[in-house]
């Protein structure tokens, strides 16, 4: 074997040694960015079961105590929610989540302002971690489900089911 060849093997091996280690040193890289997604998707999933969300957007949730199956949630409903305001009902998550960007997300769930029941001012004063947490979790979800029914204005009578706030507090 010539000196050419010799010197053509160390340069492959070199080379082949040259690029294992740099995909090597790029997998930590990969790997953490990885599990910094897992945990704000994680953080959202936390955000979403214990601040109520499931309780007008996912069907059934209230009635079986919580036990809907996670690949269920967030799909809206067909449940109306009537009082003065007329009848609102909850949006689905999850084909609403795949029509905007996380930075729109960021600037409505700062913005909104939506008719009873939906506790806007909640997400309102959420932080924009938890908000940006919340928008992982339902696009990690995928779309799902039907798009909830339309706004019904106060002088008609929605379909049922509903469930009918009074007309005045005292």
């Amino acid at each position: 074997m010539g000196t050419r060849s010799i010197l053509r093997i160390v340069a492959a091996f070199t080379w082949a040694a040259f690029c294992a280690t740099s995909i090597a040193a790029d997998a930590p890289a990969r790997s953490s960015a990885k599990t910094a997604i897992n945990k704000e998707t994680e953080r959202g999933r936390y955000i979403i079961a214990i601040s109520g969300c499931n309780d007008c957007h996912t069907p059934g949730f209230l009635l079986n105590g919580g036990k809907t199956p996670e690949k269920d949630w967030l799909t809206g409903g067909v449940t109306g929610w009537r009082g003065p305001w007329g009848t609102t009902y909850p949006t689905n998550l999850r084909l609403y989540f795949q029509e905007i960007t996380e930075a729109q997300w960021v600037q409505v769930a700062k913005e909104i302002q939506r008719r009873p029941p939906m506790p806007y001012f909640s997400l309102n004063a959420m932080s924009e971690a938890d908000v940006r947490s919340v928008y992982k979790y339902i696009r990690s979800l995928g779309p799902a489900g039907k798009p909830a029914p339309k706004f019904v204005p106060p002088d008609k009578v929605p379909p049922q089911p509903y469930v009918q706030f009074p007309d005045k507090l005292n």
